[in-house]
């Protein structure tokens, strides 16, 4: 970040309670930087929360402590939101820090949910990721940014009261965006401008904590943003689908993963009570924008790359 070039901007760096040394070095060698020092390690909703309430500026860039940033990354970013005032939130494209030309799993080129509410982006379905070679750099609405690199309007995110802390970390990017998208806001992509992002920092792919957070907050984001009739339609398609995940995790000799669909799922159940008075109005909620199934598209029809799915099943913005 303190590579960015750019008029008018201040970074605020963020530390959960760190035992290391990255305060002190942060201190010593950038010292225009501000240090916003929390008691204990809020994770990612509950520390961003915080943050948000010391940034001076309009416009917030939430960027992870593992991407790189190249000098004029914020120009287009500022530029886009000037110009259009209904959008809300947007991203700029996430490519690997290793191989720059293949998109990143945490966000690509843009999030998507299909009918069941899996997520998936453009230029990343499931493990299969993309070169970028600018085939999502036309004009088009997101349904979710990356929480990755999220850029939202400062009053927009204390307008809706932030992240879901209760959520910790995982999916609560998506949620919130779902959230502004409800509203009438706009989620747009910034393909002038790219990040490049190490991943895993935080949980590895292979961690059953992941997985545990994962499904359990997929659940609680979609019966916080689904109208109650829809909820139970998809809810009972999650059950048997999931029901395919942990039976796969079991075969795999993988026993932890499917415990953690298990608990994953008594948790979300017992916390829901807590989000019923928030639950939207049918004709209020944004509706999931693939009206296909993602999982039935690659592992059925192999259909590996956001440009081979059918066009007709996305519903417009």
């Amino acid at each position: 970040m303190a590579a960015t070039q750019h008029k008018s901007f201040e970074i605020l760096f963020v530390d959960n309670a760190s035992e290391d040394e990255s305060v002190e070095w942060v201190r010593q060698t950038y010292p225009e930087i501000r240090i916003i020092l929390h008691p204990e390690n809020w994770a990612y909703c509950k520390g961003n929360n915080r943050a948000v309430e010391h940034a001076r500026g309009e416009i917030l860039v939430l960027l992870n402590n593992d991407v790189e940033v190249p000098p004029t990354w914020l120009d287009a970013i500022e530029t886009t939101f000037r110009a259009a005032i209904d959008v809300g939130a947007a991203q700029p494209k996430i490519c690997q820090f290793t191989n720059r030309t293949m998109f990143e799993y945490a966000g690509a080129a843009g999030g998507f949910l299909d009918r069941d509410g899996y997520p998936f982006t453009r230029g990343r379905i499931f493990e299969t990721l993309e070169e970028d070679h600018g085939q999502y750099d036309a004009p088009e609405d997101l349904f979710w940014a990356s929480g990755t690199c999220l850029a939202i309007r400062k009053a927009l995110f204390q307008q809706l009261g932030g992240f879901e802390e209760a959520f910790f970390m995982h999916m609560e990017e998506i949620d919130l965006c779902w959230r502004l998208k409800s509203l009438g806001h706009r989620i747009v992509l910034i393909p002038e401008s790219s990040v490049y992002h190490i991943g895993g920092a935080s949980l590895s792919n292979q961690s059953s904590r992941k997985h545990y957070l994962n499904f359990r907050n997929n659940l609680l984001m979609l019966y916080r943003n689904l109208p109650p009739a829809l909820w139970r339609k998809v809810f009972l398609r999650r059950c048997v689908l999931d029901s395919v995940a942990l039976l796969k995790a079991l075969l795999s000799l993988q026993p932890r993963h499917a415990f953690a669909i298990l608990r994953a799922y008594k948790d979300a159940l017992g916390m829901m009570k807590s989000f019923s008075h928030s639950r939207p109005l049918p004709e209020t909620a944004a509706a999931l924008p693939y009206q296909g199934s993602i999982i039935f598209d690659y592992y059925i029809k192999g259909r590996k790359h956001f440009s081979s799915l059918p066009a007709s099943r996305f519903r417009a913005p």
